[in-house]
């Protein structure tokens, strides 16, 4: 009798125990390397609100900022481990993680402007480079953007010559090394959360970056100059673990995609106001002065990086780079 009710009360505590565990929210964390005022800081904010808002509270997801949780090189490995669920780190990291074909984003000049990018971002290519991450655990589900690059530096940036000797800071990128050699610079791989302390110490001499990485990052009160030269683009992925991504009851899934698709409006509805106003406050700091590229300056820089593509056609895929080109300008 004592051994029937015993077993009666641990069915119950058992019982009791997975209704509780059942209506635990599912956690996404979402980490990123950026200040939260960033296109994709608020990017990330914006799914927050809606992943929790679509599922009714059944998901939550806690988003951390600036490397708060991992830095560049550690943030990828954390995803495919679990430690994290989602991420958005910027196109160039995959090239490490050896899938060199995301590294096309990074060739310079490629993308001529906005209508391109967005050709290109919801077209076959984006699309096929998505597959790819799946052998290596990760489900892509978006392409954020941050906008064109600008150079800063502690001297001015006019012609092609003034790079010469110079430390420049990139992200870890085969193809940003090679831009940066074809200007004469010096490449210097770094995490993102560690160029501030290397500008003002002298470690490096500049960086590439989109304005508003630029200003959130205070790297406009240790740099003196900036050429708005839109040599290149920053974008990110945002990816999921795929094993996690899988094993989300189809309902809920859906509603995370819904909240993901309609983050991703909004924060590529931001990023060019947002590099616009942060241009606005960095000239009224008065730290920096910017420079616009002259049409034969700009010629002048194009020509210099024209061989990158060709030196990496090899690495990316020369098919690959002529059907981005196609996209990019239109053609099927």
């Amino acid at each position: 009798m004592r051994s029937a009710i015993l077993s009666g009360l641990v069915a119950v505590a058992m019982a009791i125990g997975n209704q509780a565990s059942a209506q635990q929210p599912i956690i996404i964390k979402f980490s990123h390397v950026v200040a939260p005022d960033t296109p994709k800081g608020k990017g990330a904010l914006k799914f927050q609100e809606l992943a929790e808002k679509y599922t009714g509270g059944k998901v939550k997801v806690e988003v951390f900022a600036n490397s708060t949780l991992y830095k560049d090189k550690e943030e990828l490995e954390a995803l495919q481990l679990g430690a994290v669920q989602m991420l958005a780190p910027s196109l160039a990291k995959f090239g490490p993680l050896g899938v060199k074909e995301f590294e096309v984003f990074d060739l310079p000049y490629i993308i001529p402007d906005k209508a391109a990018l967005a050709r290109v971002t919801k077209g076959k290519v984006a699309k096929e480079l998505f597959a790819k991450l799946a052998p290596k655990g990760i489900e892509g589900l978006a392409y954020w953007d941050n906008g064109f690059k600008i150079m800063t530096a502690n001297k001015p940036m006019h012609h092609v010559a003034d790079f010469h000797g110079m430390k420049m800071r990139i992200q870890s990128s085969k193809v940003l090394e090679s831009e940066m050699r074809a200007l004469g610079a010096i490449p210097q791989a770094m995490a993102f959360s560690e160029v501030y302390q290397a500008m003002s110490t002298g470690v490096v001499d500049g960086a590439e970056n989109p304005p508003s990485n630029v200003y959130t990052q205070k790297m406009h009160e240790v740099q003196k100059h900036a050429t708005m030269s839109n040599h290149g683009y920053v974008g990110y992925a945002v990816i999921v673990n795929k094993k996690f991504w899988d094993g989300l009851p189809a309902d809920i899934r859906s509603q995370v995609q819904k909240a993901m698709d309609d983050a991703t409006d909004y924060a590529n509805g931001i990023a060019q106001q947002e590099n616009d106003d942060a241009i606005a406050a960095m000239k009224k700091a008065g730290t920096m002065t910017f420079y616009e590229l002259t049409p034969d300056e700009k010629a002048e820089w194009m020509k210099a990086m024209q061989p990158v593509a060709d030196e990496m056609a090899s690495r990316i895929g020369k098919d690959l780079i002529e059907q981005f080109r196609k996209e990019a300008g239109g053609g099927s």
